[in-house]
């Protein structure tokens, strides 16, 4: 018999069940032995409280299209991993128990950079884990790709689409606010693909002087609205220069619900320009994966699922260069993968006249 734990963590994406159902086509279709299905409820917090249900195939049936988790998810943060429950349950102990109260063979964890951290600490205390990289952020190192990117790409794609008309029509600047707090790989391509004129992201401090010359140089070329694309941790130039402590006390300071609004208000300020603010929020999150996700998703389950029956475990599922692999947790956990400020859609961009507010 072979007993497989399902378990999905951290924030939601559009293609963790398709991600599931590779994992458990493959597994029935290739082992050679029956095989139990266990899946883990709400993250890591199904493991330490033993919330679990045996699972059958059907149950995987027609979620390739589903977004969400069929499993629930939540957040477990790997920095007080080590801290008890308010309980006073030990985390690590209690995960390792169930583990084994389930017989388990392999635990499979899909999850983004905090979560893989955890799974690492699991794999090290002697478990069989094996993590598939998802995230919207796309910021797992080791991989080219994670699956809920670029259907996150699309639903803030379509936001900036459909803002163009009203901003148009009434003259005004938008700024939109895209999910990234720490990377800037959404509003990059968001940015770019829905034609935005100025993108800001965490890896590229801007000048609040560029952007503006950015936003007249637009009116002044006949432009009758604009654009702007910004991250949810978009930082100045100044701020990038100052101590951690000192910008986390600006940041708590701060008056405005976001930096896109202490952007707007400044735009407003020095331009005359009538300015708005919209946030696609979590609807980058939902909704149905599009077709490249369910494509990788399924690539993900089935060499994750192919990875288990070799008895390869310790390793993230991955896409490099074009190509499936694996590699080693040890090696990845802990690791944000940034937006090189210097790469080519970045150069790209700015051959087209789009601003990032450093120039």
């Amino acid at each position: 018999m072979l007993r497989i734990g399902l378990l999905t963590s951290g924030g939601d994406c559009q293609a963790l069940n398709a991600t599931m159902r590779g994992i458990v086509k493959t597994i029935l279709n290739k082992a050679k032995e029956p095989v139990e299905i266990w899946g883990i409820e709400d993250g890591y917090q199904g493991l330490i409280y033993g919330r679990w249900r045996k699972m059958e195939w059907r149950d995987f049936s027609g979620v390739l299209t589903q977004g969400g988790t069929i499993l629930g998810t939540s957040r477990t943060p790997f920095k007080y991993l080590d801290q008890p429950e308010a309980d006073g349950v030990d985390k690590v102990p209690a995960m390792k128990k169930n583990y084994k109260k389930l017989k388990l063979d392999c635990l499979f964890m899909l999850g983004g950079n905090g979560s893989t951290k955890t799974a690492n600490r699991l794999s090290k205390e002697g478990l069989n884990v094996i993590a598939l990289p998802k995230t919207i952020d796309n910021d797992t190192w080791g991989t080219d790709i994670t699956f809920g990117f670029t259907s996150a790409i699309d639903v803030a794609t379509r936001c900036i689409d459909d803002i163009h008309t009203t901003a148009s029509s009434h003259g005004r600047v938008f700024v939109v606010e895209i999910m990234g707090h720490k990377v800037g790989w959404i509003p990059l391509y968001a940015g770019v693909a829905g034609g935005a004129d100025v993108i800001l992201i965490p890896e590229i401090p801007y000048d609040m002087d560029n952007v503006v010359e950015a936003i007249e140089r637009r009116e002044r070329d006949g432009g009758r609205f604009a654009i702007v694309a910004v991250a949810e941790g978009a930082i100045t130039k100044e701020e990038a220069a100052m101590p951690k402590k000192a910008y986390k006390k600006k940041v708590a300071a701060r008056v405005q619900p976001s930096v896109a609004y202490d952007i707007a208000e400044e735009i407003a300020r020095r331009t005359d320009r009538e300015v708005r603010v919209a946030v696609p929020g979590h609807t980058q999150r939902g909704g149905a994966p599009d077709a490249q996700d369910r494509i990788f998703a399924t690539q993900c389950g089935v060499e994750a699922a192919l990875a288990c029956l070799r008895g390869d475990f310790g390793v993230m599922i991955a896409k490099v260069d074009d190509k499936m692999c694996h590699v080693p947790l040890a090696s990845v956990a802990g690791k944000l993968k940034y937006v090189d400020p210097e790469g080519d859609l970045v150069r790209e961009a700015k051959a087209l006249g789009i601003s990032f507010g450093d120039e």
